[in-house]
């Protein structure tokens, strides 16, 4: 998979010799997931209280791709606490449509956060992310998004079949690109490395 990151604030201009602070800014980064069960993890960080920061989606493009469902996490030791979850807020900027998802926050207290999309229903099984999601815990069967019939599809399942998602922050001062998803090719030559090894020692302890 191959992320893209969009900084709308040049950063490197706000840095200076004398190590000055970096103003809040704009990220957006996007990629695309395989699995129904997939959840993007975008990690940001508020060095001071602050106000009006939004971390939204603006992918769904009218069920062109999944609908996605979001939650926003305060690092807490070492796990992540749940502050809030959203299946459908499409209003808090311009591009979204109807079934994209996130939060306005008025005010933020200073902290490592963690925004995730996950594919409706797929909410939070608890109020700490080292719970998992609904899908680790329901026996929800793993399937690749083109094949999956989302709950709210419309059209007989034909809408909604897009892997690709974008999440976009304003008001944050750092942010990280989630991991890499592994694309389907990878899962298999993946599979066949391990066939082989496999082939290899069971023929090594005959011989």
């Amino acid at each position: 998979m191959q992320l893209e990151k969009i900084s709308r604030a040049i950063v490197a201009c706000s840095l200076t010799a004398a190590g000055w602070s970096v103003q809040a800014a704009d990220f957006t980064f996007q990629g695309h997931v395989n699995l129904n069960t997939d959840i993007v993890q975008v990690g940001f960080t508020v060095n001071t209280d602050a106000t009006n920061v939004d971390v939204w989606t603006d992918s769904f493009m009218g069920g062109v791709n999944y609908d996605p469902i979001t939650a926003l996490w305060r690092k807490v030791g070492s796990d992540y606490q749940l502050i809030d979850e959203n299946d459908d807020n499409p209003d808090i900027r311009a591009g979204q449509t109807y079934y994209d998802s996130g939060f306005h926050l008025a005010t933020l207290a200073a902290g490592d956060y963690l925004f995730t999309v996950g594919a409706y229903p797929n909410f939070a099984y608890g109020t700490l992310l080292s719970q998992g999601f609904e899908f680790d815990h329901d026996g929800t069967t793993p399937v690749a998004i083109p094949d999956w019939c989302q709950p709210d599809s419309r059209n007989n399942c034909l809408d909604q079949k897009g892997t690709f998602w974008r999440v976009n922050l304003s008001g944050v001062d750092s942010a990280t690109p989630p991991p890499a998803v592994p694309e389907p090719s990878t899962y298999a030559l993946m599979a066949l490395g391990l066939g082989v090894v496999g082939w290899a020692a069971r023929r090594q302890k005959k011989a």
